[in-house]
Formats: structure tokens, C-alpha cells, sequence
């Protein structure tokens, strides 16, 4: 298994620090840039070519909704990881649809975090339950109905689909389902291709708004 290099964006001091060594202290993860702010983001990105940034929501200047955005132009194949002391539903709402792939309460224990961290960098969405659930109410009352296409998935894409949309990780779906996880994968892959697009948050999105399932 390849090192997951990861990048943390966090304004408190002693957090930053804590999640630094404990993503340092983990096999099979890097820590490769710890950052108290978001204001020259684009540099620091370059300089510590992260698979997954931890980014705080609220950090002195630029905030973290806004630097998600520009991740997602710039490097659109970094995952970002939100985190929060609080759930907030337009902050939520508004992450997800700034680019963010997960988001994680600060609240988490340092093996929540890991396994969050290892979700995201599989393609997963990774969020607690209550979180999930209020992203898709959000989603749901937020997102405009359109016209469907036929984007031809499969029976089990549109299985797959739906339990995604349900808010379920990666490993949730392939217990569910009866597969293996590299299945599940496989599947969400042809599903990005199908529908045209690049995350699990967009996929949920276009789902919702097209009433594909």
C-alpha cells in the first residue's frame, strides 16, 4: 500500500500539533505540511503535495469553505476532508458543495480520524451519522429538480448508487450489498464515468437532483 501524504490546515496550535504527530506516528501515512492558515494555499499546496487535506471551516483570513474551492480548481484530485468543533448546517451545506469529499467533527477520536482519512483517500464520504443525515436533508430541500438523462448504469451501480445517497462509506455499501470492498470501488469508478463527475459529494448531488434513484 502506497504512503497517503496528508496536509492539515488548522489554526489551534495544539490540535495541529496533536494531529501531526499522530498521522506521522501511523503506518502507511505522511504528514507533509501543517498550516495554521489557508492564506497562500496555492504555494503551500505545491510544496506538500498532499492526497488528502484535514481542513479546518473557520481559520483567520481566508476560510476554509473558500480555500476548498480553490483545491478543487487547482488540484481537483486532492480530497479534502473537513473538520469542525460544531455541526452547522450551512456551513455543512455549503462545504460539501464547495468541493469537500467528508467532514469530521473535532470530537473524533485519533482512530476516527485515521479511518476518516483512509476513507477519503479511497473515495469514500466519510461523515458521522448525524452529519450524513443532514447533508441529505439539506441536499435534499436545496437542489432543484431537473430533467433525468439515462446515464445507463446498471442495476447494481443504481443499488450502489442509493446506499451511497443513504450517506453509507465505502465498506458500509460493500457489507450491505454482499461485496467486497475493491468491488464497491470498482463500481463507484463507472459510476463517476457514467455520470460525470469526480466525488462521492457530487455524485449524491446529481442523484438527488436528477432523481436517478
Amino acid at each position: 500500500m502506497s504512503t497517503i501524504r496528508v496536509s492539515i490546515f488548522e489554526d489551534n496550535k495544539h490540535l495541529r500539533e496533536s494531529l501531526y504527530y499522530l498521522i506521522n506516528g501511523t503506518e502507511g501515512f505522511t504528514c507533509t505540511g501543517a498550516f495554521p492558515d489557508s492564506n497562500d494555499i496555492i504555494f503551500q499546496l505545491k510544496k506538500s503535495l498532499p492526497d488528502v487535506v484535514l481542513m479546518d471551516i473557520e481559520m483567520p483570513g481566508m476560510n476554509g469553505i473558500e480555500a476548498v474551492k480553490i483545491i478543487k480548481q487547482q488540484f481537483p484530485s486532492v480530497q479534502v476532508l473537513m473538520q469542525t468543533i460544531f455541526h452547522d448546517d450551512d456551513n455543512i451545506f455549503n462545504a460539501i458543495c464547495a468541493g469537500a469529499s467528508g467532514y469530521i467533527l473535532k470530537t473524533t477520536s485519533p482512530a476516527g480520524y485515521i479511518e476518516a482519512i483512509k476513507d477519503v483517500y479511497n473515495g469514500g464520504s466519510p461523515m458521522s451519522g448525524s452529519i450524513a443525515r443532514r447533508v441529505l436533508e439539506l441536499f435534499q430541500r436545496n437542489v432543484t429538480p431537473v430533467k433525468s438523462t439515462d446515464y445507463q448504469l446498471t442495476p447494481k451501480e443504481k443499488e450502489i448508487l442509493q446506499q451511497l445517497v443513504k450517506g453509507k462509506s465505502f465498506k458500509m455499501i460493500a457489507d450491505a450489498i454482499g461485496a467486497t470492498y475493491e468491488t464497491v470501488r470498482t463500481h463507484m469508478k463507472n459510476i463517476y464515468a457514467k455520470l460525470h463527475v469526480n466525488s462521492n459529494t457530487e455524485a449524491v448531488s446529481k442523484a438527488l437532483q436528477e432523481k436517478i434513484v
